[in-house]
């Protein structure tokens, strides 16, 4: 048995095929917007893809989020969602997007480690609390660096005050059963280290996992799986499927923007 059209969400999803182009668009028009407040291209590692972009409000910033994208680790970079920094920049906050390697090219394990490296990295150059967002696999690397095995250096780890992994995959034994481990390669020892839901809970972080009503049945599963294994609440976004929830992080008025900031 498969798990494949569990997992599918393009299928489901009516114009599935739009929302790619447009985000892109969306993104390099924000960009656009923001002149020099968008640094962009920032190094936290040796290769090309461990860059992450910054955003910064008008004012000092008030803190720091940082958002990581999604893609099933396979697809999409830091460059397609630079305009769902909108609604923190608007409330004052930074906001960094990193990029990372994609699988085959690395292992979850090793996106992991990037990410970490990343946020130290964004940490460095804004002061103050740090807020985490991220969607579907960018949910589970959000959700990793709120483990108690985070791969953040303890000043900054302190410095996080919440978590919030939208439709985040919070359990990788799944997608083992699925033909896109065909290019994750995930085995048994991989997904026991590297799955959230099966991990320990950093002490004093606090995490809202977030996922759209509309979703495909597995991911209400995962985000409800990591809200029950820490203890915490989680929210279902009335109306949202898992291309459209995303959205209101672009909104400095949605509760989305207000449970990260407010």
């Amino acid at each position: 048995m498969t798990l494949d059209d569990a997992y599918a969400n393009g299928k489901y999803i009516p114009g599935a095929a739009d929302y790619p182009p447009r985000w892109a668009a969306l993104a390099r028009g924000f960009r656009d917007f923001l002149g020099a407040r968008a640094q962009c291209g920032l190094a936290y590692g040796q290769s090309s893809r461990q860059r992450f972009d910054l955003f910064l409000p008008e004012a000092e910033p008030k803190g720091l989020m940082v958002f990581i994208h999604g893609g099933y680790w396979m697809a999409f970079d830091r460059g397609d969602w630079s305009h769902l920094a909108a609604g923190v920049l608007a409330r004052g906050w930074a906001c960094a997007l990193p990029g990372y390697t994609l699988a085959p090219d690395a292992r979850i394990a090793a996106i992991t480690g990037e990410i970490g490296a990343a946020v130290g990295a964004a940490a460095a150059r804004v002061a103050g609390p740090i807020v985490l967002c991220g969607h579907s696999a960018g949910g589970h690397l959000a959700a990793r660096m709120a483990c108690a095995d985070a791969p953040l250096p303890d000043p900054v780890a302190a410095r996080v005050a919440r978590v919030i992994p939208i439709s985040p995959l919070s359990d990788l034994r799944p997608l083992m059963q699925t033909g896109m481990n065909a290019t994750l390669g995930i085995d048994a020892a991989e997904a026991a280290a590297e799955s959230p839901a099966l991990l320990p809970m950093r002490p004093g972080c606090t995490v809202l996992p977030w996922v759209g009503a509309e979703e495909r049945p597995a991911f209400l599963d995962q985000a409800r799986w990591l809200a029950e294994a820490w203890g915490q609440r989680w929210h279902v976004a009335p109306g949202r499927h898992h291309f459209d929830v995303i959205d209101d992080l672009a909104d400095p008025r949605a509760p989305l923007v207000e449970a990260l900031v407010g």
